[in-house]
């Protein structure tokens, strides 16, 4: 069978039998799937040959590279020597234990107990849970609402999509449930275009903390259980809060006695250039979610870590806490992520992407992109990147009809083999830590030609 057969075939295949995540189903069956076939480094390849650097780590989470044959290995000897076994019936395995242990000394400071599942989405619906067990534990039975942030994503069950503040994620379900509320989020870029006036960054990261202040006394801090928050917004388009807005944020939990649950799916694991983002903001968490990175994607696990207040009343109960999932902590994803940190810990990922190619990286971005006549805003920190594209360079306002020219700007990314994503009119970049120096020109130089041609095509030069 020729390339161009196979592909065609596998194409059909997947028409006829395989239903996408966000996606319109009969247009991509009609345009037909991009099939990749294999990946080494920061590089990827589809079943036509073509070569694709991927500048977006998989979805935010490949951060070692794709091909690492140590993770190989050690997901091989796991599925020799204990390919399955589960959590239940008072049991464990030495795999799982040692990942808890290792997590326990990454963490934030007293952050030592560790419980797993499968997936973001699963982790941040358990960490749900968990907040409601503690406050029932507690007597305070009506704090029952979850507050989080407009532009949040947070995952796809019922909850975790209730959870999320990107709306278009909600009608097809009926969502979101009852007992879920938004308050604003810290996009200073935006903040003109929303109605904030022209106001200073560390000014509005007061202002928006205290919107959620006004709306933990509006609901009834007596009925408000948590706030649950990414420490850079993600997939609502790479949203760096203002310096003034954590320690705020910080102030009006613990004055409401609301407990703050930090949502380190994406930026954990090294990806802010710290472990966590919770130690690059100095954030106190009572309850962690992470995923993505623990294993760099290359087995399905995630985790939620207990801070002291809610460890301290959950474990010692002296009642069954019956949740759990078939797969949770299994062997062979916590081998698997136990070997990807050692290689992060041994190759000094982490310190790389805060001073070494993180920097570099940083500093090519807006050498490039803040003088392009597209370009509204660079912004970023590690190993994170957005490039905010404008109708007008000198005022913070949007297209008219939002997200067309991010996509535009997107296909001529596809097309010129780069993976950068587009959120809204914003190209959002997330490469892998393993990332050198050279690649970053490479990714830099196909999308400065991708934004150039979007420009030229919206009459911008």
């Amino acid at each position: 069978m020729t390339t161009h057969n196979r592909t065609k075939h596998w194409q059909a295949l997947d028409a006829a039998h395989h239903v996408h995540p966000f996606s319109d189903t009969a247009a991509l069956n009609k345009e037909g799937v991009r099939v990749i076939t294999h990946a080494e480094g920061v590089y990827l390849w589809d079943s036509e040959g073509h070569k694709i650097i991927d500048g977006m780590a998989g979805l935010w989470c490949v951060q070692v590279g794709y091909g690492n044959k140590e993770l190989a290995e050690a997901g091989c000897e796991a599925l020799r020597t204990l390919p399955y076994y589960n959590h239940f019936f008072k049991t464990t395995n030495p795999y799982t234990i040692d990942l808890a242990a290792k997590l326990a000394k990454l963490l934030p400071e007293g952050h030592e107990r560790v419980l797993f599942a499968n997936s973001g989405s699963e982790a941040n619906d358990s960490a749900l849970k968990l907040i409601r067990y503690y406050w029932n534990l507690k007597g305070k039975t009506k704090k029952k609402i979850h507050l989080s942030r407009e532009l949040a994503y947070h995952g796809v069950t019922m909850a975790a999509a209730s959870l999320s503040g990107l709306t278009p994620m909600h009608p097809q379900w009926d969502l979101p449930l009852p007992g879920f509320e938004k308050v604003p989020t810290p996009y200073w870029f935006g903040a003109k275009a929303n109605g904030y006036g022209d106001i200073d960054p560390e000014a509005f990261g007061v202002l928006i903390a205290k919107a959620l202040e006004d709306k933990i006394v509006e609901l009834g801090p007596e009925n408000v259980a948590s706030f649950s928050a990414e420490p850079v917004q993600g997939a609502g388009g790479l949203i760096f809060p203002p310096s003034t807005y954590w320690p705020e944020v910080q102030r009006v939990c613990q004055k409401y006695d609301v407990l703050l649950h930090l949502d380190e799916v994406i930026t954990g694991f090294g990806r802010t250039g710290e472990w966590f983002g919770a130690n690059t903001y100095g954030i106190r968490p009572d309850i962690m979610t992470m995923a993505k990175g623990l294993s760099s994607g290359y087995q399905p696990i995630s985790a939620i870590s207990l801070g002291e207040r809610m460890a301290d009343t959950l474990l010692n109960a002296n009642e069954e806490m019956v949740h759990g999932y078939t797969y949770s902590g299994h062997p062979v994803a916590s081998a698997v992520a136990l070997k990807n940190l050692e290689v992060m810990e041994r190759d000094g990922l982490v310190g790389r992407t805060k001073g070494g190619v993180g920097a570099y990286f940083q500093k090519r971005l807006r050498e490039t992109f803040e003088p392009h006549p597209l370009v509204g805003e660079v912004r970023g920190l590690g190993l994170l990147a957005a490039i905010e594209l404008v109708p007008n360079k000198n005022e913070r306002a949007f297209f008219a009809n939002v997200g067309d020219v991010g996509t535009h700007c997107r296909n001529y990314c596809f097309n010129s083999g780069l993976i950068s994503r587009a959120i809204r009119d914003t190209m959002v970049l997330s490469p892998p830590l393993t990332i050198v120096e050279s690649e970053v020109e490479e990714i830099i130089a196909k999308l400065k030609s991708a934004i150039d041609n979007t420009a030229r095509d919206y009459g911008k030069m």
